[in-house]
């Protein structure tokens, strides 16, 4: 008899990656289920049979299950993967696994891919987060790493800057997240690392950072690629962009590949969405049409370059989003977000407050808050009204 074995989130991005024909078994209730779930970049086959109908009916749930491929069990912490797994063995199955960790593992999952040419002289990598379709990045020059929008992650951040012999100097903030925990706080109390931020989010925060203004820029090591700061405010007032080397445009929640972010979260839809329309029309629209537009989230993997790369020229991101752009007016601009916004997730408000310092979770808890795909895009929820 086969014996059960174990993989991490890591391997399990491997097997979607390498399109291997396995079954990813949830073993979740069927709302954890539909609030979150593992994607990847290709198609694979995927079921949800809560562990409990393997506790009521053993041999019905069981005989429910393919025999034809490995299965890959997922549960949230571990243990009831393992005992549905453990089930599986004994009713014969040849090839069965299970999560390490649960699904926190799979949504605190950061996987590198470098953008730019192996012949610059710094490197700059997109950490692509299966698990809440957002990215954030690393920018090393010299012994020197920069972040810009961590995740909790600092273990991943740390063992990276150690293999690239480099020390973690700031960790830059788009805006206030709402919806991820950041890391900033943590990479900076572990490492003495600066926070980069604009008061216009965090003028109430209880820790310390250094406020960034429109217009200013610095440069890695002082003689490396600048890093120029663009105030584009709308997602939220203190929303901020980072231009890499006149080449890359980290936008943070401000443009994506296939939307924009929306202006609602705060609460002030209205005044948000007149900032958001003046930071797209008067500011986005005046960048150079070749840069390559480095945004905080996807819609889905549809929006992967062939090197599953999430990053397009700004030129294609305003053809992307045409309908958007051509609105006539600030007033025409705000009908639309008001037409097609729904409720923002409850759980925002909390996140908002962990994120400014006044308001402490544990790591429990911080993983709860931290699952769920992300819901900052303007186009991502619309109603049949909207654009797309």
């Amino acid at each position: 008899m086969s014996s059960l074995q174990s993989y991490t989130a890591n391997k399990l991005f491997e097997f979607l990656l390498n399109k291997e024909d396995i079954l990813v078994l949830d073993v979740r209730n069927v709302e954890d289920f539909g609030r979150f779930n593992v994607e990847g970049p290709f198609p694979f086959e995927m079921a949800n049979m809560p562990y409990f109908d393997f506790m009521e009916e053993e041999n019905e749930t069981v005989a429910k299950v393919s025999r034809e491929k490995p299965i890959k069990v997922v549960c949230a912490k571990e243990g009831s993967a393992q005992y549905v797994g453990e089930i599986l063995v004994a009713h014969g199955f040849e090839d069965v696994a299970y999560l390490e960790g649960g699904i926190k593992t799979w949504g605190n999952l950061l996987m590198p891919k470098r953008i730019n040419p192996e012949s610059d002289d710094y490197v700059l990598y997109q950490f692509i987060r299966p698990g809440k379709a957002s990215c954030n990045y690393g920018l090393i020059y010299h012994g020197e790493m920069v972040i810009f929008d961590p995740s909790r992650n600092f273990e991943f951040y740390q063992s990276f800057a150690d293999r690239h012999h480099s020390k973690i100097i700031r960790a830059c903030e788009t805006h206030l997240q709402a919806d991820y925990i950041s890391g900033s706080k943590q990479i900076a109390n572990a490492t003495g690392a600066e926070i980069l931020a604009h008061s216009g989010d965090f003028i109430e925060a209880s820790f310390q950072y250094s406020q960034v203004h429109d217009g200013e820029s610095f440069a890695m090591g002082g003689d490396g690629p600048v890093v120029k700061i663009m105030h584009s405010p709308g997602h939220t007032p203190g929303s901020t962009s980072y231009i890499i080397d006149d080449t890359y445009f980290i936008s943070g929640d401000t443009v994506f590949l296939q939307s924009v972010g929306r202006p609602d979260l705060g609460g002030k839809a209205t005044e948000w969405a007149v900032m958001l329309y003046d930071t797209l029309i008067n500011k986005v629209q005046n960048l150079d049409k070749n840069i390559n537009v480095l945004p905080g989230h996807f819609m889905d993997w549809t929006e992967a370059n062939k090197e599953l790369l999430i990053s397009e020229k700004l030129e294609k991101v305003i053809q992307n989003n045409a309908s958007v752009y051509a609105i006539e007016s600030p007033e025409k601009f705000t009908e639309y977000i008001q037409d097609n916004m729904k409720k923002s997730p409850d759980i925002y408000n909390e996140i908002r407050k962990v994120n400014t310092g006044w308001f402490d979770v544990d790591n429990d808890e911080a993983d709860v808050m931290d699952l769920g795909k992300n819901e900052c895009a303007a186009t991502a929820y619309a109603n049949t009204k909207g654009l797309d």
